[in-house]
């Protein structure tokens, strides 16, 4: 009996990240075949079954495929930016300081809050158009910018609208726990009390947020506050994330893994201790070189106890407004291997499979496989270690999204 499919793409050159093939997956001669917007087949040429027949065949003439790329730690959506505080970096002030003064993640609070919904969707539209321009067919992101009920109902509304205004899948991450705001600045229990006994249950009732994210650190929440906010995500049956060990040792690393977090992102100050309880957890370590690049910081994410561990390690842009204004993740990846000295497989896996991973999603999504979404990104280059070698090279062909 013949199996009709929509496209049929041969001619390729694989780059599959499927688990069970060493390195990349690499297939010469590859085949891809997708039907309903799901890969039917992905393989050798030569495996391919006889009894397909193709509304579409195209011949990718020998160019790289790899899984559409997936950018799995972002604060797209926000009003304002912070140019200003830029300069006072580059004057000598630290983050703490900046933070201290009024600055940081409260500047951006009072911007998004004077921001409408459909303001927050024109505003995040074209750092979210720069991604998908690089292949880029998923992406995570947080709240954290609102810290009230509204503000916070927009930027998850706002988040969730780009997903229909674009063909990209859309992860939504609620980040209560990103500061406390300022009409609670002498009553933190009560904000957290806000944020745990009503945002939480409500949000994942009304089906906005896929998951909870906190930020433990000295200037933001304490392991103690951060255990309050995971105990009611998972209350309410959402599953937790952490900006974790950024700037200090608070063993955010090894609080995630108690808790069975997805993942634990930034990671500057992990113990040794912290990577093995994430490894035991199986929760993926978030790697962030573009905070660690424009705060000019100097203590490297402990990458090889990641290594030796072994811990996943998925890579992002962390694409903020003042810690991490970049929207390429190829950028990224190439920061990655050069700041941090992961491998080009490290980086491309960190971009797929692994923040596949970091998202929940890694039955849908991160690799070319057979029952996945066809999420696929197709490029003009002659070997993978380009996506991570070059700088300021776009060398995307084609990005397809759900088969087309």
């Amino acid at each position: 009996m013949t199996r009709f499919v929509d496209t049929l793409w041969t001619g390729a050159r694989l780059a599959t990240l499927d688990p069970q093939r060493p390195g990349l997956g690499i297939v010469e001669d590859g085949a891809i075949a997708a039907r309903d917007g799901r890969i039917v087949f992905a393989g050798p040429h030569g495996d391919l079954p006889g009894d397909i027949d193709a509304a579409v065949c195209e011949d990718l003439d020998g160019r790289w495929v790899t899984p559409g790329l997936i950018d799995c730690h972002t604060h797209l959506v926000h009003g304002g930016d912070r140019a200003m505080e830029f300069e006072m970096r580059l004057a000598g002030e630290s983050y703490e300081a900046i933070a201290a003064a009024g600055g940081g993640i409260l500047s951006t609070v009072n911007a998004t809050r004077r921001a409408s919904e459909a303001d927050l969707v024109a505003s995040a539209l074209p750092r979210l158009d720069a991604l998908l321009a690089e292949g880029v067919t998923t992406v995570e992101v947080k709240s954290g910018y609102g810290l009230d009920e509204a503000a916070e109902r927009r930027m998850l509304g706002a988040a969730r609208d780009l997903a229909g205004a674009r063909r990209v899948r859309v992860a939504t991450t609620y980040l209560g726990a990103h500061a406390v705001p300022p009409e609670f600045k002498q009553d933190r229990a009560g904000y957290l009390d806000l944020v745990c006994e009503r945002m939480i249950p409500a949000l994942a009732a009304e089906g906005l947020a896929d998951a909870v994210d906190g930020f433990c650190e000295g200037i933001a929440f304490q392991p103690d506050e951060i255990a309050r906010v995971f105990t009611a995500a998972q209350a309410a049956g959402l599953p937790v994330k952490l900006h974790a060990d950024q700037l200090s040792d608070l063993s955010g690393a090894a609080l995630a893994a108690r808790f069975g977090a997805l993942s634990a992102d930034h990671l500057e100050y992990t113990s040794e201790a912290g990577a093995e309880a994430m490894a035991a957890a199986g929760t993926v370590a978030v790697i962030l070189p573009g905070a660690f690049y424009v705060l000019r910081e100097r203590q490297a994410p402990p990458i090889e106890a990641f290594r030796r561990h072994g811990v996943p390690m998925a890579v992002a842009t962390d694409c903020n407004p003042g810690t991490a204004p970049i929207t390429s993740l190829l950028t990224t990846m190439n920061m990655a291997a050069t700041l941090f000295r992961m491998t080009v497989g490290e980086c491309l896996a960190g971009v797929t499979r692994e923040a596949a991973r970091a998202l929940g999603r890694a039955d849908e999504v991160g690799t070319i496989e057979a029952g996945k979404a066809c999420d696929l990104a197709i490029w003009n280059i002659e070997r993978p270690a380009e996506l991570v070698y070059r700088i300021g090279f776009n060398p995307l062909h084609r990005r397809i999204f759900a088969g087309s």
